[in-house]
C-alpha cells in the first residue's frame, strides 16, 4: 500500500474493499475531471458510470472506452457482468482457475474409496488406479495436496 493511501481515509477504505482503481490517471471522462463527487480512484463508481454511459445514454463503445481508459472488450465484459450480477458484477474478481480441472470431487471420492479398501496404497499406486480406471493423468503433487487438504496426510515411501 502506498504512503498516500495511509494518509487518505477514502483511498485506504477503497483499497481494503478491493475497489481502489489501479490506474485513476487513465480516466479522462469530464465528469471525473471536473467534479469532486466523481472520484477516479473509486473503481466501482468509474465502472458503473462507464456502463451507464454505454447502456443507458447509448454512447459509442469506442468513445466510452477511450474516455474511461479501458479497452472495448473490457467495456463489453463489464456491461454483461452488470446485467448478469448487478452491482457485484462490477467488483474485480479473482483471476485464474476457480476450481480443480482434473482432480475433481469425483476423482477424490474414487481415491477415498480405494484408500478405504486398502489403506496402505502409496500415492503412486493411487495415481496408477486413477489413470487406469478413470483415464485421468494427475501429477503426484496435485493428488498429495488435495489429500492433505482433506486431512489425509500421505507419506511417500522412503527412498534408499
Amino acid at each position: 500500500m502506498k504512503a498516500t493511501h495511509r494518509l487518505d481515509p477514502k483511498a485506504h477504505f477503497l483499497a481494503q474493499c478491493g475497489a481502489l482503481h489501479p490506474h485513476p490517471q487513465r480516466v479522462q471522462d469530464c465528469l471525473f475531471r471536473s467534479s469532486t463527487f466523481f472520484d477516479p480512484r473509486d473503481l466501482i463508481q468509474v465502472r458503473y458510470e462507464m456502463v451507464r454511459r454505454f447502456r443507458i445514454n447509448g454512447h459509442a463503445a469506442t468513445e466510452v472506452a477511450r474516455s474511461f481508459g479501458v479497452s472495448r472488450q473490457s467495456l463489453y465484459l463489464l456491461a454483461q457482468a452488470f446485467l448478469d450480477r448487478g452491482l457485484s458484477g462490477l467488483f474485480p474478481s479473482k483471476r485464474g482457475p476457480k476450481a480443480a480441472s482434473k482432480c475433481t470431487d469425483d476423482v477424490v471420492a474414487f481415491v477415498q474409496a480405494c484408500l478405504a479398501e486398502s489403506p496402505c496404497l502409496s500415492t503412486d499406486e493411487l495415481l496408477r488406479d486413477v489413470q487406469q480406471r478413470l483415464g485421468i493423468h494427475l501429477h503426484r503433487r496435485t493428488l498429495q495436496r488435495r489429500l492433505n487438504r482433506l486431512g489425509k496426510k500421505r507419506r511417500s515411501p522412503t527412498r534408499l
